[in-house]
């Protein structure tokens, strides 16, 4: 019996597939901008091994990791340029000449190390309408609200928020990585959709 350790609860726990012999995870992928480096692909190599321990034991394995080829700000803080935007606009060229060289890069740098190429890697431009039917949906269920700068999560509306870290919100330091931004109900809350500076009111 495979045995995984569960981040929720702290303990490992057998492991039981949702779909008889199906196993489907996901796994943050890079912002290509730049080439990635050994700290990133040592996320990538365990990701690796865990799917290949799936296989292993006889499950069918569709891993999915995303590549953010648009939307990724320079500051922490929900705010500042498109990271991508920036090192095209430094090199003279275009995003999408800059987002393709960098995942080139990756799956080259991907191959040298024998790691097994995901089963899906959707772009971040390929699935905008997907991005935005999800925040309508979550709109709807009365878990965002919009500022001057864009649409936010509101944490405080999912009790859950958080169970992971194990932390509670309140013990959370405003200000002590980024600044404060005033407009947020939360200081935990997060953007979701960030409007063009010509959408800006």
């Amino acid at each position: 019996m495979l045995r995984l350790w569960n981040t929720q609860t702290k303990e490992k726990e057998d492991f039981k597939s949702i779909r008889f012999n199906e196993v489907g995870f996901y796994a943050c992928g890079p912002t290509v901008y730049g080439r990635a480096h050994i700290g990133n692909f040592r996320a990538y190599i365990m990701e690796d091994i865990l799917r290949r321990t799936f296989e292993a034991e006889g499950f069918r394995v569709t891993h999915v990791m995303n590549i953010t080829d648009v939307g990724h700000l320079t500051d922490d803080a929900d705010s500042g340029e498109d990271k991508i935007e920036k090192k095209a606009r430094e090199a003279g060229t275009s995003a999408w000449d800059i987002s393709k060289m960098y995942t080139d890069l990756l799956l080259k740098d991907m191959t040298a190390l024998h790691i097994l190429k995901p089963t899906k890697m959707p772009r971040a431009t390929e699935t905008i309408d997907l991005q935005i039917e999800l925040i309508q949906i979550l709109e709807k269920k009365g878990y965002t609200y919009p500022i001057s700068d864009g649409v936010y999560f509101d944490t405080s509306k999912w009790e859950k928020y958080g169970s992971f870290s194990g932390q509670p919100l309140e013990q959370k330091e405003e200000g002590a990585r980024v600044q404060k931004n005033m407009e947020k109900r939360n200081p935990s809350d997060f953007a979701l959709w960030k409007f063009s500076p010509q959408d800006q009111k």
